[in-house]
């Protein structure tokens, strides 16, 4: 990975922190041929606030990730969000099979917003976002299908409990937007940041 042009007061070019531990993240990273200097996984409290839009909530999580992490002097740290909403209800991420069976009957035959933050604080300390608003439609599932989804085990633990590079891709029968930024990282809106921070990309 090179950086350009980002940092006056350091000879040496400022690396990049992934602020998150997310595979999927990473490996999303790497389609730009970006590979961070190192991975934090930041410790913030994500419950919405009372009224929070689901577009701010995303943002202000993306914010405070990025901001979690320490950050060294020439240091360029990225972090992201996905939220899944239902008009303006934030859904939780699928923390049990409970959760998740609810969910998914929630999204059955129904169209829902993926959205998708990205936040970069570049080499000198100013912060700058994006965000990708996906809609993506479901068919609608039967309790068999839910079922041997929950059962595949893929979508637990993901904003809106399902996987869309995974098994869940064959219930998507509308997709607006981006679809990397479904998997967790919106890939347009992420090289946009990198390149305003100072990471030389082809």
């Amino acid at each position: 990975m090179g950086v350009q042009g980002a940092c006056h007061f350091n000879d040496e070019a400022p690396v990049l922190v992934l602020a998150s531990s997310s595979p999927r993240r990473r490996d999303l990273l790497a389609r730009l041929g970006v590979v961070p200097s190192r991975v934090e996984s930041p410790d913030i409290d994500e419950a919405p606030r009372k009224a929070e839009p689901p577009r701010a909530y995303a943002l202000r999580l993306a914010v405070e990730k990025a901001s979690a992490v320490a950050r060294a002097e020439g240091e360029i740290v990225l972090a992201g969000d996905t939220t899944i909403a239902l008009g303006s209800r934030i859904l939780p991420p699928a923390d049990t099979i409970e959760i998740q069976r609810d969910l998914l009957g929630k999204l059955s035959g129904r169209r829902h917003h993926c959205l998708s933050a990205v936040c970069v604080i570049d080499a000198t300390g100013k912060v700058r976002t994006r965000i990708a608003d996906t809609v993506v439609a479901f068919k609608p599932l039967s309790p068999a299908e839910i079922d041997a989804y929950l059962a595949c085990g893929e979508g637990l633990g993901k904003a809106g409990g399902y996987a869309i590079q995974g098994r869940a891709e064959a219930f998507v029968r509308f997709l607006s937007g981006s679809h990397s930024g479904v998997v967790g990282l919106p890939l347009f809106e992420t090289r946009a940041l990198l390149k305003t921070a100072g990471v030389a990309l082809a």
